[in-house]
């Protein structure tokens, strides 16, 4: 008795594809009864014919964050994180209204709760992001029209 392959679907890959481009991401997955479809700009398509639950996928482990300067002491690290702003969302950030405008923000700023830093386009939607306090813009850690992944660093705010 011989054991019927399902068929791959050629369209729902190139979607993906289209998917990846559209979006400049690296990688994307979907899973879907017991297939589960990865396409990645790193390497070829994958397709994997195997129940979701006996199939753990490896987590790719997150890299080492840039070793301190040695002037920065703990404190003045674990503050710089909790005055930084990250991503909310995946997208494409840009950092003035419109193409040739002025940015949002720029170091040496001051910016009040809820000002609007910076913009993040989104499947085609242009998010807003607002600051989440009152303080001075000490450094804009993304470049403008650069993608984004979600809570990446994106500015500094004290």
């Amino acid at each position: 008795m011989a054991t019927r392959k399902p068929s791959i679907d050629q369209d729902l890959i190139r979607d993906l594809a289209n998917i990846l481009n559209e979006t400049d991401l690296t990688e994307i997955e979907i899973e879907q009864d017991d297939l589960r479809v990865r396409v990645s700009r790193a390497g070829t398509p994958q397709t994997i014919h195997a129940p979701v639950a006996q199939q753990p996928v490896p987590v790719a482990a997150a890299p080492a964050p840039a070793a301190p300067a040695p002037a920065e002491t703990a404190a003045a690290a674990a503050s710089r994180a909790a005055n930084t702003v990250t991503a909310p969302m995946v997208g494409t950030v840009y950092l003035a209204p419109a193409p040739g405008a002025r940015p949002f923000v720029e170091v040496g700023q001051t910016v009040k709760e809820g000002q609007t830093i910076l913009i993040i386009e989104a499947m085609k939607t242009m998010n807003q992001i607002p600051a989440p306090r009152a303080g001075k813009v000490v450094d804009v850690l993304v470049s403008d029209g650069h993608p984004v992944e979600f809570a990446e660093p994106m500015i500094v705010i004290e």
